[in-house]
């Protein structure tokens, strides 16, 4: 009996999302229990203190005030002029290096990942990301033919293990000629971890000496989709002045996502950042990122394209919609707070949050510490060696407690 009619490279493929998953519970859970009952810590978007999905109410407005031709109309391969434009303007602010800048329209923070695995790297290459890690990255790289290795993203400080990153770095370009390097920094997924400043100059002076051989080429891709819930705009974006001329092998993408900074994750819209010191190569990354587009999704949406495009050029707009995200990050940071006080008075240990959407707590057996908590109808999700706890989703009263539920839950089940 004929079980497979599937290409040798697609036989066999099964993604479990843990995410969904859990959050799949949590909804059963809800439906026997009631909303009021259950804590649901699995949903990686912002909601607000009564658990309804967050739209920035200037988002909204300015989405529903284009006119339809506008929102069903097809935009370029590359993206609409003004939104390539006002795209960089954004996820730079006031901190553009001195390099040549281009923007390329991508399906959210996920289409930047995509292209620059399958344009930057072979058939068989592996790329690098650290060990606490959002999981599709992953599914990503093995999807294309490509491995994941990882770093230790900590050291026994709690702070960025350079020496960790150094050592798998030279590893990798012993094996391969090009070393496509993904950081999730500001406010990382899963630990709200940001790079500092001084950690970003060893980083690069790292990459720099890797990049000393001609022969090598290392790309690394800042995967920025929660930098606007990072903190304050120019500070959390200091570190960009740092891509100002480097050699021409390092070529430094953004991965830019409006899933977060406004508010429209459903839409599918992002944009891929392309910085170097070389024309040629900026002019290469323009090419072939649209052929990959053209030859993957053809456009993106084009609505959100002109949203984004129409509060950017609208000094007025652009304040509302930064005051508005302004307590959308306020409101994550109290309930953090919270929650880390309350960690401590539990002796829980968490990785170290500065900003962003989700904290994490190591454990040894996560699925086991995740299963308990049900019982507590707490719903987090468990990654390979901690419990994510979506910080974003769950409004302050639920959030108290829930540390101490968590602790007990660990030490039930370790």
């Amino acid at each position: 009996m004929i079980t497979s009619v599937a290409a040798s490279h697609a036989k066999g493929k099964f993604a479990t999302d843990n995410i969904f998953g859990a959050n799949a519970a949590a909804v059963q859970a809800v439906a026997k229990y009631g909303k009021d009952s259950v804590t649901n810590a699995t949903i990686g978007a912002l909601l607000d203190d009564n658990e309804v999905l967050v739209c920035l109410p200037t988002v909204e407005k300015v989405l529903r005030g284009l006119p339809i031709q506008e929102i069903i109309n097809y935009a370029p391969i590359a993206g609409l002029p003004d939104f390539q434009e006002s795209v960089i303007d954004l996820a730079f602010a006031e901190q553009k290096p001195e390099a040549y800048v281009k923007a390329i329209a991508t399906s959210g923070g996920s289409g930047v990942i995509h292209h620059a695995i399958w344009n930057y790297t072979e058939i068989g290459d592996t790329v690098l990301t650290s060990d606490w890690f959002w999981g599709p990255y992953r599914v990503l790289c093995e999807d294309k033919l490509r491995k994941l290795d990882t770093f230790s993203m900590f050291d026994e400080q709690q702070r960025f293990n350079l020496n960790s990153f150094q050592t798998k770095l030279t590893s990798l370009l012993e094996k391969q000629n090009n070393a496509l390097l993904i950081i999730n920094t500001p406010a990382h997924n899963p630990t709200g971890y940001s790079i500092s400043d001084d950690e970003w100059t060893q980083l690069l002076d790292i990459c720099k000496e890797s990049a000393k051989n001609p022969d090598k080429r290392v790309i690394l891709l800042a995967d920025i989709a929660y930098i606007d819930f990072a903190g304050e705009k120019q500070a959390c974006r200091a570190f960009m002045r740092q891509f100002s001329n480097l050699p021409d092998n390092i070529l430094v993408i953004l991965g830019y996502s409006m899933s977060k900074s406004f508010t429209v994750y459903g839409q599918r819209c992002g944009a891929m950042i392309g910085v170097s010191s070389n024309k040629d190569i900026i002019k290469e990354f323009e090419d072939i990122n649209q052929y990959t587009s053209r030859a993957t999704w053809s456009n993106i949406n084009r609505g959100a394209q002109r949203m984004l495009a129409t509060i950017h050029k609208d000094q007025a707009l652009l304040a509302q919609v930064d005051a508005e995200r302004d307590q959308g990050y306020r409101t994550i940071q109290e309930r953090a707070g919270i929650f880390t006080a309350e960690a401590k008075q539990a002796n829980l240990k968490m990785l170290p949050f500065i900003a962003g959407y989700f904290l994490t707590i190591p454990a040894k057996n996560p699925e086991a510490v995740c299963n308990k908590l049900h019982d507590d109808l707490i719903f987090a999700v468990p990654l390979g060696k901690g419990v994510r706890i979506a910080v974003c989703a769950v409004p302050s009263r639920k959030i108290k407690g829930m540390a101490a539920k968590v602790a007990a839950a660990m030490a039930a089940v370790e």
